[in-house]
């Protein structure tokens, strides 16, 4: 039997190492992108972090894009830019589906694997939807109104119509209210992502009395919890129901107050996350043809939903969740 040299000994501990970390699969040059709207909310720093997390684990790069305001068709923009650079893979929170949907087809059909995360365009050629199960959460949230307003008062919500995530949010508070005849859904106010709006519209809401009174307030996305309960504290109102979204630490700070009574927690760092990895995967095994539905396929390649958790945090729970945003 030859002895192996001490030069080949090395070659082949070299070669298993890269086999091992990858190194042989993934390239810096391979780049995803990430592409949402309000990309300076903490929500969607937290949900970079995923993203870059993802991509120094597999040694490739990724970059967040999209406009710092609520900006549907700055965000169609920001894609068409994106997939003018020949990506490996394509993330996008759908601001707006009737303007993202061509966008996403005409980039799935050009070769570019494209997954929907946190809010979804489910008639597009999208490969599959990874977030939060948003009906879900606003049954939980609808929930934590009625049990508050023991089944009886006037709501309003803060929302942005048409954006589908909070679409089905506000579509599970009334399938939740639904059981309380005597819970009253007064005004879905159109914020148009201006935070500011929404608080200048609570101090009106808390300036009602008698049968006007507004009893509950829900803000569906999460810039709006932390103006809103300013409004709150600037009327010194009592006896009124804040329930948010989301977990920035502002807003946690809030429910530690009992300023905001609840706030529904998602997982955006676990949704670039896994988002990254899923298209990387597509990237390197590809499907013969990625711009068909696969709904209906019982052997397709793709899930058709990564429900990622949602879970509700008050008084009772907060401390443990702040602990979790500092350590980050």
């Amino acid at each position: 039997m030859k002895v192996l040299s001490r030069r080949t000994v090395l070659f082949c501990a070299v070669a298993a190492l890269g086999l091992m970390t990858g190194c042989d699969r993934h390239q810096k040059s391979e780049k995803y992108f990430l592409i949402a709207n309000n990309v300076d909310l903490p929500y969607w720093q937290t949900a970079n972090d995923g993203l870059q997390k993802a991509a120094t684990e597999y040694g490739v790069t990724a970059e967040m894009d999209g406009p710092s305001t609520f900006d549907p068709q700055a965000e169609v923009q920001a894609f068409r830019a994106a997939v003018a650079k020949k990506p490996a893979g394509i993330l996008v929170s759908v601001a707006d589906a009737n303007l993202m949907t061509p966008e996403i087809d005409s980039a799935v059909s050009s070769g570019i694997p494209v997954i929907t995360i946190d809010s979804d365009a489910p008639d597009s050629h999208r490969l599959y939807f990874i977030g939060t199960n948003n009906l879900q959460a606003g049954r939980i949230g609808g929930a934590r109104v009625a049990r508050q307003l023991n089944g009886r008062g006037n709501v309003v919500f803060f929302s942005m119509p048409g954006q589908p995530n909070l679409d089905e949010r506000l579509k599970g508070y009334e399938d939740a209210f639904s059981k309380f005849p005597a819970i009253n859904v007064v005004e879905i106010f159109d914020m148009k992502g201006n935070s500011g709006s929404a608080m200048d519209k609570a101090e009106e809401y808390l300036a009602r009395t008698g049968k006007n009174k507004i009893d509950a307030l829900v803000c569906l996305e999460a810039s709006a919890g932390k103006d809103v309960a300013e409004a709150m504290r600037r009327s010194h109102v009592t006896g009124r129901t804040l329930v948010a979204m989301d977990v920035d630490p502002a807003t946690l700070n809030l429910v530690k107050e009992g300023i905001i009574d609840a706030t529904l927690s998602q997982k955006p760092y676990t949704m670039a996350l896994y988002g990254l990895k899923g298209l990387d995967d597509v990237h390197h095994y590809p499907v013969k043809n990625m711009a068909i539905n696969y709904s209906f396929d019982p052997f397709a390649p793709f899930p058709a939903f990564v429900d990622t958790g949602v879970s509700l945090v008050d008084k009772t729970n907060v401390e443990n969740v702040l602990s979790k945003t500092k350590g980050k």
